[in-house]
């Protein structure tokens, strides 16, 4: 996979540092119908907003889809993991889709943002973004 920063040269200011950490997790989420759903998945890399997971297949999530992330419980005292990884289910939106693969005609990952509450957010806002926010 290509990074998008080497390509532009431009270098990608993060609110926070990304982690690569795979470890196995499941995604919990209600479909249009209302009926709950769920998918293994890898994690592939981590930060303290977010986390980008890798599935092998299973039915697609779309875009902004509410959903609960949950660590496997014999990976989650990893020292690396942020906190809020560690303490069980941890609600997310779903902000990036990959490509579909080929062989399943389903996302091949996920980009989750964490949904947090107010008091964390300000504890995370950096220069980028206040500014984006204003």
């Amino acid at each position: 996979m290509t990074d998008k920063r080497k390509m532009t040269g431009t270098k990608i200011q993060r609110s926070s540092e990304r982690q690569i950490i795979a470890l196995p997790a499941r995604l919990t989420w209600k479909d249009a119908s209302g009926a709950v759903r769920f998918i293994s998945v890898m994690t592939r890399d981590v930060s303290d907003t977010g986390v980008f997971v890798e599935c092998d297949g299973g039915a697609a999530i779309p875009l902004y889809r509410l959903v609960h992330l949950q660590i496997e419980r014999s990976t989650r005292s990893a020292d690396a993991l942020p906190l809020r990884l560690r303490e069980g289910r941890v609600l997310s939106a779903v902000w990036r889709v990959a490509p579909c693969r080929r062989s399943t005609g389903t996302p091949s990952g996920y980009a989750l943002r964490f949904l947090m509450e107010p008091a964390v957010a300000e504890t995370l806002r950096t220069p980028l973004t206040e500014a984006i926010a204003v």
